[in-house]
């Protein structure tokens, strides 16, 4: 199984980024994914999620109304749409899928089974 993260990358407050996250070696469409952020000295936190139809998506408050979650119409994709970004946003972005059998929520990283290698946001002011 693999995750592979793609699409950071250095932009000034304000400005925009796409992530995207491929998946190989997994039934994709079955999988919740998730997206999780670490910056220097912290501790990996939970930033969005999505459920394996793409129904329900779930947000960090530092993060709702800015960022937004979909999944590809056709391939093993899923993308982290990010606006308005913020210097606080800078972090290595990671995504993990989730089995449909785990019992925890969504914004907890036990949930998920498989992760990408991550993929580095800087956000300068």
């Amino acid at each position: 199984v693999q995750l592979q993260a793609s699409g950071g990358g250095l932009v000034q407050a304000g400005g925009s980024l796409r992530l995207s996250c491929a998946a190989s070696g997994l039934t994709f469409s079955v999988y919740a994914i998730g997206w999780f952020r670490q910056a220097p000295g912290k501790e990996r936190e939970f930033v969005a999620a999505i459920s394996w139809g793409g129904g329900n998506t779930y947000y960090a408050d530092s993060v709702k109304g800015r960022l937004t979650i979909a999944r590809g119409n056709a391939k093993s994709t899923v993308y982290l749409q990010m606006n308005s970004l913020k210097p606080d946003d800078t972090a290595v972005y990671y995504c993990a899928a989730r089995p449909p059998y785990s019992g925890s929520s969504y914004y907890a990283p036990t949930g998920y089974d498989y992760w990408g290698q991550g993929t580095q946001v800087t956000v300068s002011s």
